[in-house]
C-alpha cells in the first residue's frame, strides 16, 4: 500500500442549473481538501479528469482547480482524458505520483458538463470515445454500440432481456438511497421490462432503462502517501491499483469478453492478495446494462454466458454475496463522464469509512471499483480498504 484517500467531495449528479465546469471544480476541489484537514498549501500535485470531447467551450482546464485557493498557485496541475475512465485515471495518476515519490499529497478531481448540449451533439460527443473510423456511423451513438453488443450476447446466449431488467431495478432501487444521485426512483422491475411510451426501445434490445443519463457533475479526492494519512483523520488505502488498454476498435477483439477488464480483476486481485470472495461490494461501469452483466464474467463471478445468474439469483443485490453498484452506479446516480471514476473511489471510501448513510453496506471492509473507457477499452480496477 502506497497511497490512500483521506478526503473526498461530491456534487449532486444531474442537470445543475448555474454550474459551468469552472464552478464545479472549484466547489469539490475546496471541499475534498476541507474534508481531508489539507491546506491547500501541502498539496504537491493537481490531477483533473475531464473528458469535454466539446461539451465545454472551456478546453486546457486544468488550471481551473487553481481557482479553488491563491495558495494552489503555482502547482503542478495536469489534464487527463481516457474516455469514461477519465476519472479514475485521474485517481490512478495521482497514485503513480506518490508511489514515484514525486508528490507526498494529491488532489484529484473529475468534472463533466454535459446538458447543456444540444441532445444529437451529446451523441457525437461520445462516439470520439469509439474507433470514429469504423464505429462512429452506427446509429444511436454509443447506445447503438452496446445495443448492437447486447443483440450479439442475446444471439449466443439466448435473450437476457428479464436479466437487464432485472440490473437496472436493482440499481434504481439502490439509488433512492443516493443523496448525489440523478434518478432517486424506485422503477421496479415491470416497468424497466416492459417497452412503453416512456420506456421505449433505444437501440438493439436495449430500453431507455437500461441506459445511463446525461448528466452534470464532479467529484474530489484528496489522496496522500501512507504515512501521511495515518497522521490524518482517516485513511482508506489502495490494496490495488490496476489499469489495462486494450484495442481500440471492437473489429480486433471478441467484444462479448471485455478481455481488458478481465485482466485488469485478475492483477488487481492478485497485487491485492484477496479473492473476489473476500470484497465486501463492488461499484462497477454500468454505462448500459449489458455492460454490468458481461463485467459479472469478466470479474470473475460466473462463467462466461452466464451473467444472468449473479443477478437472478440475487448475489449482486445489495444483501447479496457480493452487492454490485449500492450507489446505484450510473445507471441511476448519472454519468458525467469525467467525474464517474473519482465518485465510484469517493463513494467507496464512504462505505469502508461508515459514512454512507442509506447506501452502507454493513460492515463493509473491503471494495472494488472497476471504471471502463470506451467499449472495454480503457480498463481500471482499484481495491481499496480502510486502514484508519
Amino acid at each position: 500500500m502506497t497511497a490512500a484517500i483521506v478526503g473526498w467531495a461530491h456534487t449532486p449528479f444531474g442537470k445543475l442549473n448555474g454550474e459551468t465546469v469552472e464552478s464545479l471544480i472549484v466547489r469539490v476541489a475546496g471541499e475534498a481538501l476541507s474534508h481531508a484537514g489539507i491546506a491547500a498549501k501541502d498539496v504537491d500535485e493537481i490531477v483533473l479528469g475531464h473528458f469535454n470531447a466539446g461539451f465545454s467551450a472551456q478546453d486546457f482546464t486544468a488550471s481551473l482547480v487553481l481557482q479553488a485557493s491563491p495558495d494552489l498557485r503555482f502547482k503542478r496541475a495536469t489534464r487527463v482524458e481516457n474516455a469514461c475512465a477519465t476519472g479514475s485515471a485521474a485517481v490512478h495518476m495521482g497514485i503513480r505520483a506518490i508511489e514515484a515519490r514525486a508528490a507526498r499529497i494529491v488532489l484529484a478531481v473529475g468534472v463533466e458538463q454535459m446538458t447543456t448540449t444540444p441532445g444529437p451533439e451529446v451523441g457525437r460527443n461520445l462516439l470520439k470515445a469509439s474507433y470514429v473510423r469504423d464505429e462512429a456511423e452506427i446509429d444511436g451513438g454509443f447506445a447503438g454500440i452496446f445495443g448492437q453488443i447486447a443483440g450479439l450476447y442475446f444471439q449466443k446466449y439466448g435473450d437476457q432481456s428479464d436479466a437487464l431488467a432485472m440490473i437496472a431495478a436493482k440499481n434504481h432501487k439502490n439509488g433512492v438511497g443516493n443523496p448525489y444521485a440523478q434518478m432517486r426512483k424506485d422503477l421496479g422491475f415491470d416497468f424497466c421490462r416492459t417497452e412503453s411510451e416512456k420506456n421505449p426501445f433505444v437501440a438493439g434490445p436495449l430500453k431507455r432503462t437500461d441506459c445511463s443519463l446525461v448528466s452534470d457533475g464532479a467529484a474530489a479526492v484528496v489522496l496522500a502517501d501512507v504515512e501521511t494519512a495515518l497522521q490524518l483523520d482517516r485513511a482508506v488505502a489502495f490494496r490495488a491499483a490496476e489499469h489495462v488498454q486494450d484495442f481500440l476498435p471492437m473489429a480486433k477483439r471478441d467484444i462479448l469478453k471485455f478481455d481488458g477488464c478481465a485482466l485488469a480483476w485478475q492483477r488487481a486481485l492478485a497485487k491485492s492478495g484477496l479473492t473476489l470472495d473476500d470484497l465486501s461490494f463492488v461499484e462497477t461501469h454500468d454505462c448500459f446494462t449489458v455492460a454490468e452483466l458481461i463485467e459479472y464474467e469478466a470479474m470473475g463471478l460466473t462463467p462466461e454466458g452466464q451473467g444472468a445468474r449473479a443477478i437472478k439469483e440475487g448475489w449482486t443485490q445489495k444483501d447479496g454475496r457480493l452487492p454490485v453498484n449500492p450507489s446505484g452506479g450510473l445507471k441511476a446516480k448519472g454519468h458525467p463522464i469525467g467525474a464517474t471514476g473519482v465518485s465510484m473511489h469517493a463513494l467507496t471510501a464512504m462505505q469502508l469509512t461508515g459514512s454512507a448513510g442509506d447506501l452502507q453496506i454493513k460492515n463493509a471492509r473491503l471494495g472494488g471499483i472497476f471504471n471502463m473507457g470506451g467499449t472495454a477499452v480503457a480498463n481500471y480496477v482499484s481495491i481499496l480498504e480502510r486502514i484508519k
